[in-house]
């Protein structure tokens, strides 16, 4: 899907963020887990970000890391935010985990386990059913507990999105987010920042089950797309098992994972979301915005 977004609308989904204690470990990891290469070596975060994002009065260190056409930004923050949560579930509501698609499972899991990640799922690599995309999937946890999952399509659109990409792992096809209001977080992504909704469905049985790593979960997956092609977003909602914990973090919190997108004026998408209820920061220059979600989940927005 492509189009053109209103003024002051986002453009594209360009990238994402992550807040991490040990940049030298998360690249290690991400390099030799998943097929990550550095785009710099560590360097400040941009002034107009960092004090969109509350970070102005603190060293803010950014490493710039890309797999395929996308990329991820890990930050480290000093003094450093809250460290991440224990015993963390895919139900809580500052889950977000990235869904890098592998052209072999057997061979991007055997790599992946030099590194002994903790497993979200139960039992190895999951194979859903049919009626829920018959993906082969597998969750697990970086060094500070960033939820990740290995994805292989089997046929369809989105394999034949990923079959000219080069490697054993091909990309970031999505970030899903776990959200406790379905109905809040929808009107927040399709209002002001204009994404719209490109597939529904609900999960359930035992496949998804071990694949979450939750016992007999009912999971409305929701697929959004930004106007121009790009990694989508996929909203998670659990039916049942519901989640009792509402801990929300900001960009210095190790919890922290930022979706980041273009706008064509941060400013005024700023006051867009002003004028829907939300709390928005921009900087003085106009040149970056953020926003948190409903549920906390972390949008970053930069001219482009």
């Amino acid at each position: 899907m492509s189009g053109i977004a209103p003024k002051s609308g986002v453009r594209a989904l360009v990238g994402f963020g992550r807040t991490v204690a040990d940049l030298a470990v998360t690249e290690a990891f991400y390099r030799d887990g998943l097929g990550f290469a550095r785009i710099a070596p560590p360097e400040p975060l941009p002034g107009a970000q960092a004090e969109a994002m509350g970070l102005a009065g603190r060293r803010a260190t950014q490493l710039r890391m890309r797999l395929g056409g996308q990329s991820v930004t890990f930050l480290t923050v000093d003094p450093p935010g809250a460290p991440y949560p224990a015993d963390p579930a895919a139900t809580d509501p500052f889950f977000q985990h990235l869904a890098v698609p592998v052209r072999d499972m057997g061979a991007a899991a055997a790599q992946l386990a030099r590194l002994a990640p903790v497993p979200i799922s139960r039992g190895g690599p999951q194979r859903l059913p049919a009626s829920t995309g018959g993906v082969t999937a597998y969750k697990f946890r970086d060094p500070d507990g960033h939820p990740l999952e290995l994805i292989y399509f089997p046929d369809g659109p989105a394999a034949t999105r990923w079959r000219d990409a080069p490697g054993l792992f091909l990309g970031i096809d999505h970030s899903a987010i776990t959200v406790t209001d379905l109905d809040a977080t929808l009107a927040f992504l399709t209002g002001s920042l204009g994404l719209s909704v490109a597939e529904r469905g609900l999960n359930r049985g035992p496949e998804q089950a071990r694949l979450d790593g939750v016992d007999d979960p009912q999971v409305d997956v929701i697929a959004l797309e930004p106007p121009e092609p790009a990694p989508h977003v996929e909203l998670l909602h659990y039916r049942t098992p519901a989640t009792e914990r509402r801990l929300v973090f900001g960009p210095a919190d190790r919890a922290s994972t930022r979706s980041v997108l273009t706008a064509a004026d941060p400013q005024s998408l700023s006051q867009r979301l002003r004028e829907s209820g939300q709390t928005p920061l921009t900087s003085a220059d106009g040149a970056a915005a953020y926003c948190a979600g409903p549920d906390g989940h972390g949008f970053l927005f930069v001219r482009g």
